[in-house]
């Protein structure tokens, strides 16, 4: 008589943390759905040694799983490793979002989305205000040829919260390479200014200009109103289509040549052999056995002007930063702040064309950079060797009419807030950059004037007011969070984390 089969008992599935009671009751009512895996059984859970099914499927999952999870595990070290996407060192969410342009770490603002982007893959990368800065302003000698390029001369202004000290760049004297053509100073000025401040490795700066001068950039509003505005004189074939009509929005343009230059700069050792690459071809392009000067930038404190509102940083002469703070001492009398009205525009032949650009983290620390070739195009002088345009700055007084970087650090004894502002686009710099600051230090009341009202989408944090048709660009640390806008509102794209 064959025997009764018993009924198979399963172990529970509990989906939830046992308590210590539960742990008896569980011994008495429930065996293993498998038993020891080692010891192969019949369909009636006797042992034998010809059903290896069962425990087989087990070990093979048990395997897949392994493996599977050694594939996740080497996927992610790879993906920390890297600081070339944006997507593998984004931090993570904090859970809320803020109005725009307030970030939590970081922010740069600029002329061109494509710089500001890429100003905010530097961030992600692990750079600071100078890296991104830097890297933003190579870009921009790329897509922006009629403003600035490594034929322009550049100032700056950088605030270090960590030291508290504000150190200004400044190109050095005038000087040209031959009579009406600029000396270059771009590339040993932003060189000197990164080996001094900078974190990443000068060529991580180098890598994303040179991909848009190789493989090309397109062409955006700023640049297309300048090229059908000024016409392509001298400007083909670089800014041209084959029948000489200038490149249009959103045409490609492609620099080759000036991709060939930076890929030379990037294993510089010294800010002087950045400008030597650049010189020297010059020199042949010229016919000139040799450059008979070279650039002079230095770095050196910023001149400040203690106030009660806190202490004022600008650039020495010959910037307008002298007239601005001179300016400033007589508005920030104990009387009171006194606000006049937008100064009467002067009569000036031509306006400088100029690029400014600003960072900031949430600790403090602020770049700001302006550049210019002095004309829409400069000298419209196209290097043929290195695809640079050269500058028609070949006079000292013209500085004074668009250099002018502001920061404001606040007063020790309060929670320390930093303000940056700059103006381009008037020849009235000094006298706008005077009264755009008041502007925010007297308050909300001063922005209800309609015409010179222009709020940024910043929450409470208010935006000032700028006279004339310039553009004005700030940058503030504030709160533990760093804040991006300008004048008009939307004029320069901006990027963060």
């Amino acid at each position: 008589m064959e025997a009764t089969a018993e009924p198979v008992l399963y172990q529970k599935l509990l989906l939830w943390e046992q308590s210590l009671e539960s742990e008896e009751e569980e011994e008495e009512v429930s065996e293993p759905l498998v038993s020891d895996p080692w010891k192969p059984q019949d369909s009636s859970g006797k042992e034998i040694g010809a059903r290896p099914g069962r425990w087989a499927k087990l070990v093979a999952a048990l395997l897949l799983l392994a493996v599977g999870f050694s594939l996740a595990v080497w996927q992610l070290r790879t993906r920390g490793s890297s600081t070339d996407t944006l997507s593998s060192v984004a931090p993570p969410s904090s859970g809320h979002s803020h109005h725009p342009g307030i970030y939590h770490h970081g922010a740069i603002i600029s002329p061109a989305a494509t710089c500001s982007r890429l100003g905010q893959e530097l961030f992600l990368a692990g750079g600071n205000v100078v890296d991104a800065g830097v890297a933003a302003a190579l870009c921009l000698a790329v897509v922006h040829p009629h403003a600035t390029g490594l034929g322009a001369t550049f100032w700056g202004l950088f605030y270090n919260s960590s030291s508290g000290n504000s150190t200004a760049l400044t190109p050095g004297p005038v000087q040209t390479l031959v009579p009406g053509l600029g000396l270059p100073s771009a590339l040993p000025a932003l060189h000197l200014l990164h080996t001094h401040f900078g974190r990443l490795p000068w060529p991580r700066l180098l890598v994303g200009p040179i991909t848009l001068a190789q493989e090309g950039f397109l062409v955006d509003t700023h640049l297309a109103r300048a090229l059908a505005a000024q016409g392509t004189k001298g400007l083909c074939p670089l800014l041209c289509h084959n029948d000489g009509n200038p490149l249009n929005y959103g045409d490609r343009g492609i620099n080759q040549k000036l991709a060939a230059v930076l890929r030379r700069t990037k294993h510089t050792p010294t800010p002087d052999f950045a400008g030597d690459v650049l010189l020297s071809l010059l020199a042949r392009d010229l016919g000139l056995e040799g450059p008979s000067a070279k650039p002079m930038p230095t770095l050196e404190p910023a001149l400040q002007l203690p106030s009660a509102e806190g202490i004022l940083f600008t650039t020495p002469s010959p910037s307008a930063g002298p007239e601005l703070l001179a300016l400033l001492e007589a508005a920030l009398q104990p009387k009171g702040h006194s606000l006049d009205p937008c100064p009467p525009p002067l009569q000036a032949p031509e306006t400088p064309t100029t690029s400014v650009l600003a960072t900031v983290d949430s600790s403090g620390s602020v770049l700001l950079l302006i550049s210019s070739l002095n004309s829409s195009f400069g000298s419209r002088h196209l290097s043929p060797s290195t695809g640079v345009l050269l500058s028609n700055l070949v006079s000292k007084s013209a500085i004074s009419t668009w250099a002018c970087p502001l920061i404001l650090r606040g007063p020790d004894d309060t929670e320390v807030d930093v303000l940056g502002l700059m103006v381009s686009g008037t020849p009235a710099v000094a006298r706008v950059t005077t009264h755009a600051l008041l502007s925010h230090l007297a308050g909300p009341q001063t922005q209800a004037q309609p015409q010179h009202q222009h709020q940024a989408q910043q929450g409470s944090t208010e935006s000032p007011s700028v006279c004339g048709q310039g553009t004005m660009v700030q940058v503030a640390a504030h709160a533990e969070h760093a804040h991006v806008s300008s004048v008009p509102n939307g004029c320069c794209p901006f990027q963060g984390f």
